[in-house]
């Protein structure tokens, strides 16, 4: 099995320091300089739109949902299928995409809000790289991400969540004139609020007709149906369309300036929605999330089968650009994609929980790849608070149950291994997509599990992922159940940092 990582190999059972080699971009991959001439840098910039707490419910993933500008965007591009966070939380999440790591390996296991944090302040990442080979490098709305001095932006505007949405169209007119006044290839991440809770069904006229729970059904993989959970479900696609009619307003913007055509547009969310089996959890629900790129320099109206992961981007970015990919990086470059190509990026595709904010720790991993997915709960035994947190706080709680006692027997069933979860749960996603049916202690798949099991065992030797001792897993659930959900200290770097080391080579 191949991972790009095989510098960690010896790692096993135990967190031994693994060297990694950062190079560089250096003047060579700067095109300004040609033959001693200053010339014009022609690279293409690079427009990197995320928005908050949604996974694929689009227009162009089928939803029941009007979303015209994303799947215009889409239908000019390339729409990723199956793509994947590495964490269903924003700052892991968020730090993933920016490094090219998983949180156990970046340290960014938590919220930035509650002071977790990346191991090192000079883990290098995309930002940085795309600044040091001639990007201009820009971020409208929050980063997420602790230290925040890591990222070393050239402009930030809009600082912040803003989860009110207060002044959305700003957004598009602070993108168009950074581009416009950079006389180099700029590289513009823009984060949107929606669709983070609290689901404001219209702010500022948008939508223009909002939806109402007599509108639509509950999403497919919450299992169960009230009122209670079609409003909040028609108010989640309220947020939905009014980020599809603000993303439009930024491409109209950007067309404007002239640039649009020599732009890389990436379009993801940051994870799943915040409601029943999603945010916060490892099932699909809450990793599962849309990917598009639509660049003149690649296909268009093509929608790609194959495992992809936001860990990916990073790469993706520097084979656009022309920039040396370190070999260290856990995601893949998916500019053949982008070229045409079907063949699959990967067998295998890996996500990870660990804590939210302390009212929810929950250590997991899980594999997936083509047919099956199998999840592992290392602290197994323990009930999982985000159960409680989720339904408690984000859920009409006596709504939850009702609509629970009518929901058919593996539905139930599903709900009560959610809140305590056993060491392994194994589906079949081609025909259980919503994860009902744990088929762990069958033994007509007992192959399967096996299989499953050693993919997940050798992912984490080779990124040298502390929960391969499962005593350091609970060590952190203790130590943050002990903060009786209250914003202290989590010393998990003592114990978990895997001490990687990052050296520029010279040039």
């Amino acid at each position: 099995m191949e991972y790009k990582s095989s510098f960690f190999a010896g790692a096993l059972m135990t967190l031994v320091p693994s060297a990694m080699v950062f190079c560089a971009s250096g003047n060579q991959n700067n095109p300004e300089q040609v033959n001693d001439k200053t010339e014009k840098d022609s690279r293409p910039n690079i427009l990197f739109i995320v928005s908050e707490d949604n996974g694929p419910e689009l227009g162009c993933y089928g939803a029941p949902v009007k979303t015209p500008n994303l799947d215009k965007l889409a239908t000019d591009g390339i729409l990723f299928k199956n793509a994947y966070v590495t964490q269903a939380g924003s700052s892991p999440s968020r730090a993933s995409f920016l490094t090219s790591l998983y949180p156990h390996q970046n340290g960014q296991i938590g919220l930035a809000t509650w002071d977790y944090s990346m191991y090192q302040d000079n883990t290098p990442n995309m930002v940085n790289t795309l600044k040091e080979s001639g990007y201009r490098t820009g971020m409208i709305g929050k980063l997420h991400v602790l230290p925040e001095s890591a990222f070393n932006y050239d402009w930030w505007e809009t600082q912040g969540s803003n989860f009110q949405r207060k002044n959305l169209a700003r957004y598009a007119v602070d993108a168009a004139k950074f581009m416009k006044e950079s006389d180099q290839p700029v590289y513009l991440q823009v984060n949107y609020p929606d669709a983070h809770d609290p689901f404001l069904p219209q702010i500022d006229g948008q939508p223009a007709k909002p939806l109402t729970g007599a509108d639509v059904d509950p999403l497919p993989y919450f299992g169960i149906t009230s009122d209670s959970l079609k409003q909040k479900t028609a108010d989640y696609y309220n947020c939905m369309m009014r980020l599809d009619y603000w993303i439009g307003d930024l491409l109209e913007k950007v067309k404007e300036t002239g640039e649009y055509e020599n732009t890389v547009i990436i379009y993801i969310g940051d994870h799943g929605a915040d409601m029943l089996r999603g945010k916060r959890t490892v099932y699909e629900g809450g990793v599962r999330i849309p990917m598009i790129i639509s660049w003149s320099g690649g296909v268009k109206n093509f929608i790609y089968e194959g495992l992809v992961s936001t860990i990916d981007i990073y790469p993706t970015i520097l084979a656009i650009t022309g920039i040396k990919t370190p070999e260290y990086l856990q995601g893949k470059s998916l500019l053949p994609v982008i070229n045409g190509s079907t063949e699959p990026v990967r067998k295998f595709l890996f996500t990870e929980y660990h804590v939210h904010s302390n009212h929810n720790p929950y250590p997991q991993r899980a594999v997936r790849n083509k047919n099956f997915k199998l999840i592992y709960n290392p602290v197994a035994g323990y009930e999982n608070p985000g159960f409680f947190y989720t339904v408690g706080k984000k859920i009409n709680k006596p709504d939850f149950y009702r609509a629970l006692e009518a929901a058919p027997p593996l539905v139930r069933e599903a709900y009560k291994r959610m809140q305590k979860p056993p060491e392994y749960e194994l589906y079949d996603l081609r025909n259980d997509p919503y994860e009902w049916n744990n088929l762990a202690d069958d033994p007509e798949y007992a192959k399967v599990c096996e299989k499953m099991k050693a993919q997940l065992k050798e992912w984490q030797v080779a990124t040298s992922d502390p929960f391969i001792d499962k005593s350091i897993a609970e060590k952190l659930f203790l130590e943050i159940e002990a903060s009786d959900e209250k914003k202290i200290e989590i010393k998990y770097h003592n114990y978990m940092d895997p001490h990687l080391i990052f050296e520029k080579e010279d040039k």
